[in-house]
């Protein structure tokens, strides 16, 4: 398969992957919560520890995507994600419905960005930075496209019946597509499609070794604070507006995020070709905490509102992107998935508790310093990745070294 129709085929999977396992829990979240006599927040909840889950499993399914090939785990995963899904759906009691939902998000980690852009990676590694991009693209219209799916399915189907509809989407659309990219992606190559190749040509990371492990944990700590600020703004939009007095402009902030997400990441699919993606991570970061300020200053002013959704979803969008080019331009592409999956625990352990604390923020100091505080962390982010930038210019002679020293042990090992 060529690269643009794995590019594609990965756009499409994406969609589904996105829209069945997480876009669509907000609109089936009321009927589920009546359904097991929930109270809605309940289900909310529910969903967050399921998230937790999903963090903590990421980084064992990282290190499965190095051992085995992406491909082949995301092949897999379909698997897995369809009988979470129907295990979901026959659920007799909330009970028995929490472990379902933990295995269709640990499912998750197999089959959406933390699987497919080291697929990406291991298939073409020089370009994959670009691909990364692509893929985003396609992939940002899961919610644009599942959220009104998940509501006309919904209307004439159980939450229950719709889980079903989706469990067959994924063995029907997925799991091929993913059988098919788990081929090597040359005819001539009968080797696993696993960790990079010598003769894959694969990257080498940008920033010296001697400073790598402090550069690894500058740019968790910038990518999980940008989550923490993401997810906290996001599961607490419509009230936070409404505190503000813009409850009248949820439904247009809502239908502004999400093209403001796509506008980004075309944007700088066309103009950010030779923008370093350590500065474009600067960017993704600064925006978050701009368009917070923005809302604070401009509340109640709905233009202001509008702009801070534009604002907002811009760096959405390219937080995904940095989010999968930040870790191959700086360490490169061997272990790719492995670090793909620490980064996603973390993050997405950090996503699970930011609506929670968020609304303990809210509570006892306001809205208006809860948002303060938010935007802090935010501005965290950008200091986190203004840190990997001064390590970078350490030294290359340091890495000679390192090398030396690893070669030294090495000897010494072998004796």
């Amino acid at each position: 398969m060529t690269r643009w129709l794995a590019i594609g085929a990965l756009g499409l999977t994406q969609i589904v992957g996105y829209g069945t396992l997480y876009y669509s829990f907000g609109i089936l979240a009321p009927a589920i919560a009546r359904d097991f006599a929930w109270p809605p927040e309940l289900a909310f909840g529910a969903l967050s520890a399921a998230l937790l889950a999903g963090g903590l499993a990421a980084p064992l399914s990282g290190r499965w995507i190095d051992c085995y090939g992406a491909g082949r785990v995301m092949t897999a995963g379909s698997l897995v994600a369809a009988a979470a899904l129907v295990a979901c759906a026959f659920a007799p009691s909330g009970t028995a419905f929490l472990p379902t939902l933990v295995a269709m998000e640990i499912a998750s980690t197999l089959v959406q960005y933390s699987a497919a852009f080291p697929l990406l990676v291991q298939r073409h590694p020089q370009t994959a930075q670009r691909s990364i991009v692509y893929l985003t693209l396609i992939a940002g219209f899961a919610s644009t496209i599942f959220w009104p799916v998940t509501t006309w399915l919904h209307g004439f189907l159980t939450w229950r019946q719709v889980y079903l509809a989706f469990a067959a989407m994924h063995l029907a659309i997925c799991l091929p597509l993913h059988a098919l990219l788990s081929r090597p992606s040359r005819p001539a190559d009968t080797t696993s499609d696993a960790a990079p190749r010598r003769d894959d040509n694969p990257v080498e990371g940008s920033l010296p070794l001697v400073v790598r492990r402090k550069g690894f944990a500058l740019m968790a700590i910038g990518l999980a604070l940008q989550s923490f600020v993401s997810s906290a703004i996001l599961v607490h939009m419509l009230p936070l507006l409404a505190a503000l007095g813009l409850g009248v402009v949820g439904v247009m902030v809502g239908t502004l995020y999400g093209p403001a997400q796509v506008l980004s990441r075309f944007v700088n699919m066309v103009f950010g070709r030779n923008l370093s993606q350590l500065r474009l991570a600067m960017i993704s970061a600064g925006l978050l905490p701009a368009a917070i300020a923005l809302l604070l200053l401009a509340a109640p002013s709905v233009p202001g509102a509008l702009a801070f959704a534009v604002l907002f979803g811009m760096g959405n969008g390219l937080y995904s992107i940095v989010s999968g080019t930040l870790p191959l331009v700086l360490f490169g592409s061997f272990g790719y998935g492995t670090r793909q999956g620490q980064v996603m625990a973390v993050r997405l352990v950090v996503a699970s508790a930011a609506p929670f604390a968020f609304a303990l923020l809210t509570e006892h100091i306001g809205v208006d310093w809860a948002l303060a505080v938010t935007a802090a962390f935010g501005a965290g982010a950008v200091v986190a990745f203004a840190g990997i930038a001064r390590l970078s210019r350490a030294p290359a002679r340091l890495d000679v070294a390192v090398v030396r020293q690893e070669s030294t042990a090495d000897s010494g090992s072998a004796v």
